[in-house]
């Protein structure tokens, strides 16, 4: 179990990475918040859905003057969500950043808007991947997920200042632990809406315009379970706003008002 921290006591404010499976991504953020206040960043290992949220606590616990405003991105905003409708007295506020969605429909549709963005050249190699994924050993799949991850960056980001996220190392078998525990309780009719229905955190969503995951697939949900909810759509801007050119600026406004 590992954690970065920035900046100096007290510890307060959170920084959740995606993927599952992607640790490292969001120490720019980090980094830039830091100037002013404390930040954790958590690098998540758990290879289950249940294991994340008691790592993540436990790392919260360990590290954290609770209660603590967390800031998740993609994976990480869902994971946010389950701490905070298991452990209400845990967090503050609830940033979400680039949130995956909540119905297979809008997943579906996540995979159709990334390959209408690659070339012919990267959609064969993006299947190719997917094939070679089901045979690899354990060290050949996250180097492959790693290779997958940059097609993708080609779909998700719009106009980047940077392409590199700082990911430390990619971890499939964390990915596919979790992500399939994950769809499984987001099918079942009601349940993610009764569990985050016990949120009592404000919570704001930071979304980008270009980001393939479909707001539509994140804004009715939340808006039916939250009891405090707020969005902000970034124009010109993909899954990953702080490394946006037309959206970072906005972005950490965003997060300074916030906090």
């Amino acid at each position: 179990m590992t954690v970065r921290k920035y900046g100096t006591a007290p510890y307060r404010i959170a920084v959740l990475h995606g993927g599952p499976g992607a640790p490292g991504y969001m120490a720019p953020v980090a980094r830039e918040l830091s100037a002013k206040r404390g930040i954790v960043e958590p690098l998540q290992s758990a290879t289950t859905l249940d294991g994340q949220i008691d790592e993540l606590k436990d790392q919260l616990n360990a590290n954290c003057d609770l209660p603590a405003t967390l800031i998740g991105s993609s994976w990480g905003a869902v994971l946010a969500l389950f701490l905070a409708a298991r452990q209400p007295e845990m967090v503050r506020k609830l940033i979400l950043v680039g949130s995956a969605v909540f119905d297979a429909d809008h997943s579906a549709q996540i995979e159709k808007i990334r390959m209408s963005r690659l070339s012919e050249k990267d959609r064969l190699q993006h299947a190719e991947i997917q094939i070679e994924l089901r045979s690899a050993d354990k060290n050949r799949r996250n180097i492959l997920m790693s290779e997958w991850g940059k097609i993708l960056d080609k779909t998700d980001m719009y106009d980047p200042l940077t392409t590199n996220l700082e990911v430390i190392e990619t971890q499939y078998d964390v990915f596919t632990g979790v992500w399939p525990q994950f769809a499984a309780l987001r099918d079942r009719p009601g349940y993610l809406k009764s569990l985050f229905a016990k949120i009592t955190a404000p919570v704001i969503v930071i979304h980008g315009a270009y980001d393939p995951h479909p707001i539509d697939g994140i804004r009715p949900f939340l808006e039916s379970c939250l009891k405090d909810v707020v969005f902000h759509v970034l124009p010109d801007c993909g899954h990953y706003p702080w490394i946006e050119r037309k959206a970072k600026d906005r972005f950490y406004e965003l997060i300074e008002k916030a906090l």
